[in-house]
């Protein structure tokens, strides 16, 4: 019986077709720059920034086995968060193996973290005045800083504390709080919530709560009915009886979509944050960072989603009325603005 057995896995390894990896075209010469960014993203030239910033640490030292080079690991990578596709599927996109893939992807992905800030940053004194002013530019709210929420990342079913990644909306998923300027640009990511966990417990332990407890960020943030009211962030108004309330709300509300579309703009970008990643939550939270990190390096290039592209992308929450207690200081503080600016 074990002979019968050898001799069939013999005759299996000789009729076996070899996959050869070693004729690798460079996309980059071989496709036009507006069929480089359909597929991955990113112009040429932006991709060649990126490789550049990991080109020491994507490099192997030895030519055994055929090794990526530092271009098709970055490529492989952008790939896969442009589509969300499985490793096997870009590997034989792309004429590598699904090990190869699915290791490319994760080198880059923690290569990409490494950057998280250099690229991901809360503004300086001198950036404060200038956000402030094109946040006022949108709607005419005054002393605006960022908008604040959370998104969900659809996930599959952790192994370990399956129920705490269930969310609200009946899917596994990571609850990912971001922060944004009026140019789509994030600035604060916090990537490591299970999806049951609400905005206000996110924002309450983050960072930037302390940073604005504490006074080291001059200005207001925005959010939705979902985060307790504060004099640092504020919230609509619930009732609108008055004609200050609704023009308070409409302004504040013309002003916070700006963190939905980045949101929109993201998961339009990078299509595997808006189909679900199939991976562990611990390196689906490195996969969304990283992406919030190409994100602002495209604009930062002004590398960015065409108008055509823009078209509906806006990711609008689901409205969950749970009743956040509201801070008293901050009532006469968002009272303040309101009479001041919008009576």
């Amino acid at each position: 019986m074990a002979v019968r057995r050898r001799l069939q896995r013999q005759r299996r390894r000789r009729n076996r077709v070899p996959r050869r990896f070693n004729d690798r075209s460079n996309p980059l010469e071989t496709l036009n720059e507006a069929e480089v960014f359909e597929r991955y993203r990113f112009v040429p030239e932006t991709i060649m920034f990126l490789v550049s910033l990991m080109q020491d640490r994507l490099t192997y030292h030895s030519h055994r086995n055929n090794p990526l080079t530092p271009l098709y690991q970055v490529l492989v990578a952008l790939r896969y968060f442009a589509t969300g596709s499985f490793y096997i599927t870009i590997g034989d996109t792309l004429l590598v193996s699904k090990s190869s893939a699915g290791r490319a992807v994760r080198q880059v992905t923690d290569l990409l973290c490494h950057h998280v800030k250099e690229f991901i940053r809360l503004p300086g004194r001198d950036e404060i005045s200038g956000i402030k002013n094109n946040f006022h530019k949108l709607a005419g709210f005054p002393g605006v800083i960022g908008c604040v929420d959370g998104t969900m990342i659809k996930i599959v079913s952790p192994s370990e504390n399956e129920a705490d990644y269930l969310c609200r909306k009946g899917f596994y998923a990571l609850n990912v709080q971001m922060t944004c300027d009026p140019q789509f640009r994030v600035l604060d990511v916090v990537a490591k919530w299970p999806g049951s966990v609400h905005d206000a417990r996110i924002f309450r332990e983050s960072n930037l709560c302390t940073l604005m407890e504490e006074g080291h960020l001059s200005g207001f943030l925005l959010g939705d009915s979902g985060y307790g009211l504060k004099p640092y962030l504020l919230t609509p108004y619930i009732a609108e009886d008055a004609p200050g309330n609704r023009r308070y709300n409409a302004a504040h509300c013309r002003t916070r979509v700006t963190i939905e579309q980045t949101f929109g703009i993201l998961k339009k970008r990078f299509h595997a944050l808006h189909c679900g990643l199939r991976t562990k939550p611990e390196r689906a939270c490195r996969i969304v960072t990283s992406c919030a990190i190409l994100h602002n390096i495209g604009i930062q290039r002004r590398d960015i989603l065409r108008d055509s592209d823009l078209t509906n992308a806006v990711d609008v929450a689901v409205d969950v009325h749970v009743r956040v207690p509201e801070d008293a200081v901050g009532r006469t503080v968002r009272d303040h603005v309101r009479d001041t600016y919008f009576l």
